[in-house]
């Protein structure tokens, strides 16, 4: 029995009264992507970056609020399998328009994925920061989001504490002033702020990606989740664990309370060894694509296609699996684009679409007739992998075509009543 009677339930009351918890249904409103596994759980784990309160030593010098890490954790309906999947937070996305918390909308944009943090939450409000992001992240993957978890510095410090530290092997001593952390080479257990200035280090370590730290990033989880599945084996470990991990918590209504997260934690602890897969978002330098851009990276494709449309219909993902789907840079695609929509001026609207995602639009014309559907074809050999990345970098569900009259080395974009843009 979980907690009951006595000194047992004031200690129920007092975890109950650490989780913050924020109703975002109103503000996600509709048409989001719909649930094809409503088995299967899909949560968003952000990492705040917020400097209120007990943050604030870490700096005030910021105007917004943002997310400092992005991760989607997929949980199996037969709670066999789960995922964590790290978004880059320097992924170039889609925003799409969000509340801002002060009844005006934001315009939809193309930007770093963490910037849908501090759109939602230019007032302050956790849920409104969410919420956008929950928007961007399900507008460019098509997965529905089910709950949220955002979890602060000091929420972070508190998680790791509570397991009792974590064991980090560094070749390497690292010194770095801007995330506060001082760390010699070998292996050492870290805690407090010695963990959070390991999860935070960028430019000290390797080549100063976000890359770079995303894996140590995720490095680091899978030491997390391996030592939780160590310890907490009692109902006793789990609520010692959720009483520290649960300070400078938010999560959605839904998962707010003692009885879903201890839920939420039991279903983690039971999965299968070597049956919790890490992996990050198929990417690239955006420079591939766009030379003058290096500040960004691109979302490869058809890999997180693949990606994200198994976890949609739960399927269990594999680094394996994605690392033998071929990668295809968008600038080694050349695209003739033809309008089927019988409106003015839609080939070189779509055109423009493409060469800001990296394609070479050799051309833009009309089609013969008018198309209702949006139709992507190609010569018989040669062009099957360039293709399938093509029609997994559109909105509109399209299947590849061969076409022997198609001209050589092309793929051809016949633009349809049903074009509804590009991912990304």
């Amino acid at each position: 029995m979980l907690l009951a009677g006595g000194a047992d339930s004031w200690l129920y009351q007092r975890l109950e009264r650490n989780i913050s918890a924020s109703d975002i249904d109103d503000v996600l409103g509709g048409g989001r992507p719909a649930s094809l596994s409503p088995g299967a759980k899909n949560i968003l784990l952000v990492g705040s970056d917020s400097r209120d309160g007990a943050n604030a030593k870490y700096g005030k010098n910021l105007a917004t609020m943002q997310s400092d890490t992005l991760t989607v954790l997929h949980i199996a309906a037969d709670r066999k399998w789960g995922a964590v999947v790290s978004l880059p937070r320097d992924s170039w996305v889609e925003v799409p328009a969000c509340d801002r918390g002060d009844g005006t909308r934001s315009a939809p944009r193309h930007f770093k994925i963490n910037s849908a943090f501090a759109i939602g939450g230019a007032k302050g409000d956790v849920g409104g920061a969410a919420a956008c992001t929950i928007t961007t992240v399900e507008h460019n993957t098509r997965l529905r989001i089910d709950h949220f978890i955002t979890l602060d510095f000091q929420g972070f410090k508190g998680t790791v504490n509570a397991l009792g530290g974590i064991e980090v092997c560094r070749r390497q001593a690292i010194h770095d002033v801007k995330a506060r952390l001082d760390l010699d080479s070998g292996c050492q257990i870290v805690k407090d702020e010695k963990a959070l200035g390991y999860v935070r280090t960028r430019y000290s370590v390797g080549d100063g990606s976000d890359i770079g730290r995303t894996g140590r990033q995720q490095e680091f989880m899978q030491a997390m989740a391996a030592k939780a599945q160590e310890k907490l084996t009692s109902p006793g470990d789990v609520y010692g664990f959720l009483d520290s991990a649960t300070k400078s918590v938010t999560t959605d209504n839904a998962l707010a309370g003692i009885r879903p997260l201890y839920g939420l934690a039991s279903k983690l602890r039971d999965i299968p060894k070597g049956r919790l897969t890490f992996v990050t978002v198929p990417n690239h330098p955006r420079g591939v694509d766009i030379p003058t851009d290096r500040a960004n990276i691109s979302w490869q494709h058809p890999q997180t296609h693949t990606l994200f449309s198994a976890l949609a219909e739960d399927e269990e993902i594999t680094n394996t699996r994605l690392a033998a789907t071929p990668s295809v840079a968008a600038g080694s695609v050349q695209v003739p684009v033809l309008n089927g929509t019988g409106k003015p001026g839609v080939a070189a609207a779509v055109a423009a679409q493409l060469r800001s995602a990296g394609y070479t639009v050799t051309g833009t014309g009309n089609a013969p007739g008018i198309a209702e559907h949006t139709r992507v074809t190609h010569p018989p050999t040669g062009l099957e992998v360039q293709a399938e990345a093509r029609v997994s970098h559109l909105k509109t569900a399209v299947s590849p075509e061969t076409d022997p009259s198609a001209a050589p080395r092309m793929i051809t974009l016949t633009v349809g009543s049903d074009y509804s843009g590009l991912f990304g």
